[in-house]
């Protein structure tokens, strides 16, 4: 379980292969037990916590153009 505390002090990185403007970037953030994902543009809306094995699995299927 998040909770409320934690996710209002995460500090949000955005890829480095993301432009400066970029229209489609996400940022991850460090959580306790997991990896918070929010898109930059509109970071105030949901953001989806995952563990850093469903994370590792994500990141696998895009590189090998899975998804």
């Amino acid at each position: 379980m998040i909770h409320r505390d934690e996710v209002l002090t995460v500090i949000w990185r955005k890829s480095s292969y993301s432009a400066p403007q970029g229209s489609d970037c996400v940022e991850l953030g460090e959580l306790r037990g997991g990896v918070g994902i929010r898109d930059s543009k509109s970071p105030e809306r949901a953001q989806l916590n995952v563990t850093r094995g469903q994370l590792r699995g994500l990141t696998s299927r895009i590189r090998s153009g899975g998804i």
